[in-house]
């Protein structure tokens, strides 16, 4: 993946998600095709299984939480569970930790119009879990904002 490009991005929400409401329970399912370019984005209650291939798991999933006082975006990617050596899994992570801020901007762009209706999830922290069985692939880590991703995938669809 590199820039960012909205026409690649196909957003599909599973009912009773509508672009405007939940914000509580609101999940997301990212994939893409390697082949293609696309971007898939599924919103809804729950993850759409039907995208999330269990043999690579490539997938970046997220969903909005209410914590002290505030919502956060609360996503996760899948480094190792033990099929993949240290070394692979090493790659993975640094794979996801380079690839994340797309994954996040087309999150939040194919999103767009919740924070039409909910402007404060804008300064919302993103915080994305590392899931290993190494330690040191094992993280939580902090990414920004959603103002951030969307501000840059707009400034990119413009240019």
């Amino acid at each position: 993946m590199s820039k960012f490009n909205p026409s690649n991005l196909k957003v599909t929400f599973l009912p009773p998600a509508t672009p405007f409401k939940p914000v509580d329970e609101r999940k997301y399912t990212m994939t893409h095709s390697e082949e293609t370019g696309e971007i898939f984005l599924t919103v809804g209650y729950c993850y759409d299984e039907s995208c999330i291939n269990p043999n690579v798991h490539n997938e970046v999933i997220a969903e909005w939480v209410p914590r002290m006082g505030q919502y956060v975006l609360n996503g996760k990617v899948h480094v190792s569970n033990g099929e993949y050596d240290e070394q692979n899994s090493k790659i993975r992570f640094m794979i996801f930790q380079q690839e994340l801020s797309f994954a996040l901007t087309s999150i939040v762009y194919g999103d767009r119009a919740l924070y039409q209706y909910y402007p404060w999830l804008l300064d919302s922290p993103i915080y994305i879990q590392f899931e290993s069985i190494y330690p040191l692939y094992h993280q939580l880590l902090y990414f920004g904002t959603p103002r951030q991703y969307l501000t840059a995938a707009m400034q990119e669809s413009v240019s």
